[in-house]
């Protein structure tokens, strides 16, 4: 991937009258408003070969000229892992992530992160904030999750995501007996106490919505299959406790595992045991960033959860 950004554009007389940052978001739509703005700022981008200021009035027929070079974003260090990966072209890569990796450096976890990996696979990715990372699946939720390879393959999939184009599904084994779908519309927000936990809130909340329905049912859990319309942190995990029915084995929300009477010793083993929240990204449809095709991509469910099923199904009998 080139670092060397190098943009000539004339200005259509339908913009006169408008602002120079607006006029360049409207024609250089592959890069973000901020980065443009601090090109802009920073003498990058100019007007008829001169700098001029955001809010400077343009009259149309100008030449914007674009030369830029594309800066490292962050101080991670590339480290190599193999990666799962589902799909990949020049513009994004789809990966399905495992169990037990955190996509994102912290605090608590400087690097052997996806990001980390992401940046040894593909070089280039360093110059594209967080990696080209759009969005995020917890340390131990399994499954498929997007990675933009360019910058105008980012600005697009954010969009895509604000506008809520692209689909995710989720499988969840959850607690207790579902009679059927529906939906959960509860605003989520930083609890008030926990800081490590997100809540459901009356006030000050981000819109939450998470669509359910039944896939099938067990004596004392049930499988369900979520879809998200936002994607607020910990979303499906906070809403599915909202309404009584948390996911198997969530350290967080779930608290003890139902036990049907009567189960067999492996089975309260396994339920009691889960290492991890019963959680997995099954399902990813979005349009692709530049062609603007609609793709799809599925990953089986983890060997844990299907263990697990399996046990619940040998329940039923």
């Amino acid at each position: 991937m080139s670092n060397q950004i190098h943009i000539d554009i004339q200005v259509p007389a339908e913009y006169a009258g408008q602002r120079f940052d607006q006029i360049a978001a409207d024609l250089i739509p592959d890069y973000s408003r901020a980065r443009l703005q601090a090109w802009i700022k920073g003498g990058q981008l100019t007007v008829d070969g001169r700098t001029a200021k955001p809010k400077d009035k343009l009259y149309g027929g100008e030449q914007l000229q674009l030369r830029a070079e594309l800066e490292p974003q962050g101080e991670w260090q590339a480290q190599e892992m193999a990666l799962d990966i589902v799909y990949e072209d020049d513009d994004l890569l789809v990966i399905n992530k495992p169990a037990g990796l955190v996509v994102h450096p912290a605090a608590g976890n400087p690097d052997g992160t996806l990001l980390n990996g992401l940046l040894a696979h593909c070089p280039g990715q360093q110059n594209i904030p967080r990696a080209g990372i759009v969005h995020r699946l917890d340390k131990d939720t399994t499954g498929l999750m997007v990675v933009a390879k360019t910058l105008p393959a980012q600005v697009d999939l954010v969009d895509q995501l604000k506008e809520r184009t692209v689909s995710r599904q989720y499988d969840a084994i959850v607690q207790g007996n579902l009679s059927g779908g529906g939906t959960v519309e509860a605003p989520i927000g930083r609890h008030r106490t926990n800081r490590l936990k997100m809540a459901v809130l009356d006030f000050g909340g981000k819109e939450a919505i998470t669509h359910y329905r039944l896939q099938e049912r067990y004596r004392a859990q049930t499988l369900v299959r979520c879809q998200l319309e936002t994607g607020r942190t910990h979303q499906i995990r906070v809403h599915m406790a909202h309404i009584h029915h948390p996911l198997v084995g969530d350290p967080l929300y779930g608290g003890r595992s139902k036990v049907p009477p009567g189960a067999y010793p492996e089975l309260i083993s396994a339920l009691q045991q889960f290492p991890r929240q019963a959680l997995h990204a099954a399902e990813l449809a979005l349009y692709h960033p530049v062609t603007g095709e609609p793709m799809h991509w599925s990953a089986p469910m983890p060997e844990d959860m299907l263990q697990l099923i399996q046990l619940l199904r040998d329940d039923n009998h």
